[in-house]
């Protein structure tokens, strides 16, 4: 038996149960903190040593290789080299809800796609605005992009009582706002382009394409191939942080297949009867091919990225010197006045009206994910501009200009919080029915579970129509069902109105008395006593060889010869297959997983966890039933 879990994380040996997404937004989340600090040790630096700070970051790194080499500030190898990798996580993680999340739907992209475009422009306008007729009117640029490791921390520190669809649709618009931004930089920041060399950038990212096409898996041949096309942008005058969100939004997002896992399992123990180098290395391979390659490297480079790169980025270029001077000049300046107006104003009337327009011309047919109250929400948390705007900031201005947009973004993020803070307030002090109408609305979700659960063909414990439902697909043999079980029953003791659902997903090539033991159940449901049977073989998952199935089936009071005659001619295995060809249709891969109201639960399965997935999916039955 495998090492228990500490508080049922979910990550197991039957199935790492964390959702890409849910680690996506933690580590946004958790790094907003360390960004902060990084933001106020450039500060405090700057201040304290002004001298030292600009000599060195504007200190110049050589990499020469024979009779080649590039020479760059350290601020530029940050800004150009290591944002690269920023932008190549953001392009996994678009690439991962395209493939795999929300967008899967494409008729779901064209609401966040028309806020993102318009929660970029409107703040450009209000920019422009203030700024007409200047020579500072270049910055536009500046006034527009959000930075998704502040509005994620935001998120979480203000709206805990925000719907968990909010942050998806957050995430998407940042997504949009990104690779535009990225779009604009390319176009209108870069310096004078030389052709030669965006002509070798464009021939070798067709390289990139035709590699991919032929199934080369190789990762080593795709960094190479991106480093010499960051060489060749770089070259070429356009900002070659472009190339790492074509990397990610290019590289496949995919579930887990249950024959993958199989053939993984199979490799593994060949190993391990013969421990040979070839055979590790086929273990290897075997586990690597049944991760998503988005899915690895995103484990690999989003930690880097968020908690390394970013606060690099911070410390290198928000270090600006604070005096009453300098204040009393921003605070006059059109630069700080547009960039902060921009943010606080134009980012959540651009995506707030953008989505109702989008609805109102629709007839109703696109909705946001969210109610009304909780894309306001997300759009004035959408105006915390950071890392891109102060990106473009540094291409587009220079001296008194710079440290006035570095003012002016550094207020839009204090002023964010504030608009942040009474919109969330508002919508919390709202009675409770139109309170849950402003936080859900009325958008369709997505299900997951693919076979509906049937009340005259599953099984059930609970009312048979209460408005929540949970699935289980489990295995008898699985220790870590086991430990969910009493969380279950924990769950349909503190939740009279949901209904339980059991289907069976025996994980035969790890566990070999998994697939009896499900017709043993099922042998019992023949006689009316299935959960009496089920809950024997979860307490009991060590002792399920059939004389054990045989004395639980007489300790419950069965008749054992027909229970007997039933094991024997496998009276329940086209049950158990029905089960499990669900369980491939709706890309189960491993045990224990959780389906609320037929969307899938990712993450801990904790009392709390799942506790919180049932009210959220009652309260949404509920504002549906009104």
């Amino acid at each position: 038996m495998a090492a228990p879990l500490d508080h049922y994380t979910g990550q197991t040996a039957c199935e790492d149960s964390r959702s890409p997404l849910r680690d996506f937004l933690r580590t946004e989340t958790g790094s907003a903190a360390v960004l902060v600090a990084a933001a106020l040790g450039a500060l405090l630096w700057a201040n304290a040593a002004p001298a030292a700070y600009a000599s060195f970051w504007d200190a110049r790194l050589s990499v020469v290789i024979g009779a080649h080499g590039l020479s760059l500030p350290l601020r530029e190898w940050v800004n150009s080299g290591l944002m690269a990798l920023f932008f190549f996580v953001v392009g996994l993680e678009a690439r991962r809800e395209f493939d795999m999340g929300e967008l899967r739907d494409r008729r779901r992209l064209a609401l966040p796609l028309a806020a993102g475009v318009s929660g970029m422009l409107v703040p450009v306008a209000v920019y422009l605005l203030v700024n007409a007729g200047q020579a500072s009117a270049r910055g536009w640029g500046a006034a527009m992009s959000t930075d998704t490791a502040f509005a994620l921390g935001m998120l979480a520190v203000l709206g805990r009582r925000l719907p968990s669809g909010l942050r998806i649709f957050i995430l998407t618009i940042t997504v949009v706002d990104d690779f535009l931004a990225l779009g604009v930089i390319a176009v209108v920041y870069s310096e004078q382009v030389e052709v030669p060399a965006l002509l070798v950038a464009v021939a070798v990212f067709g390289v990139v394409l035709l590699v991919r096409g032929l199934g080369v898996r190789r990762g080593v041949v795709y960094a190479l191939l991106a480093l010499v096309g960051w060489v060749a942008l770089l070259e070429s005058g356009v900002d070659p942080v472009v190339i790492g969100l074509a990397m990610g939004l290019l590289t496949y997002a995919y579930p887990a297949a249950r024959e993958d896992l199989e053939h993984a399992t199979g490799l593994f123990r060949r190993f391990r009867e013969q421990p040979t180098p070839e055979l590790e290395r086929s273990v290897r391979a075997g586990l690597a091919s049944a991760i998503s390659p988005n899915d690895r490297l995103q484990g690999l480079f989003h930690p880097w990225t968020s908690y390394v790169v970013v606060p690099l980025f911070a410390l290198a270029n928000t270090g600006i010197p604070l005096d009453a001077e300098q204040f009393r000049r921003a605070s006059t300046s059109p630069v700080t006045l547009g960039i902060l107006l921009a943010f606080v104003l134009g980012k959540p009337l651009g995506i707030v009206g953008a989505s109702a327009l989008t609805h109102v011309l629709s007839r109703g047919r696109l909705r946001p994910p969210v109610g009304w109250g909780a894309v306001t929400a997300g759009g004035t948390l959408a105006g915390t501009g950071f890392t891109v705007s102060l990106l473009i900031a540094t291409l587009a201005f220079d001296g008194t200009q710079l440290e006035n947009a570095k003012i002016g973004i550094l207020s839009a993020l204090v002023g964010t919080f504030l608009t942040s803070w009474l919109v969330t307030g508002a919508v919390a002090i709202l009675p409770p029915g139109l309170r849950q109408r402003a936080l859900l609305g009325d958008a369709e979700t997505i299900t997951d579970l693919v076979v509906p659960v049937d009340p005259d063909r599953d099984h059930i414990r609970g009312p048979r129509h209460a408005p929540v439902t949970v699935v289980e697909y489990g295995d008898y043999e699985c220790p870590y069902c086991g430990q969910a079980e009493p969380v279950v029953r924990e769950l349909l003791g503190d939740f009279g109105d949901v209904r339980y659902v059991w289907r069976h997903l025996p994980l035969t090539d790890v566990h070999v008395h998994a697939e009896p033991a499900a017709e043993a159940a099922e042998a019992a449901a023949a006689q009316g006593r299935y959960w009496d049977m089920h809950d024997l073989l979860l307490s009991h998952q060590g002792a399920l060889r059939l004389d054990h199935l045989r004395q639980y089936a007489a300790r419950i009071g069965l008749n054992v010869e027909r229970f007997d005659r039933d094991l024997r001619s496998h009276r329940g295995a086209a049950r158990i297959a029905e089960d499990v060809e669900s369980a491939d249709l709706s890309g189960v891969a491993g045990t224990p997983t959780f389906f609320v109201n037929g969307r899938r639960h990712h993450g801990a399965y904790d009392i709390g966890s799942l506790s919180a997935a049932v009210r959220a999916a009652r309260e949404r039955a509920a504002v549906g039933a009104r």
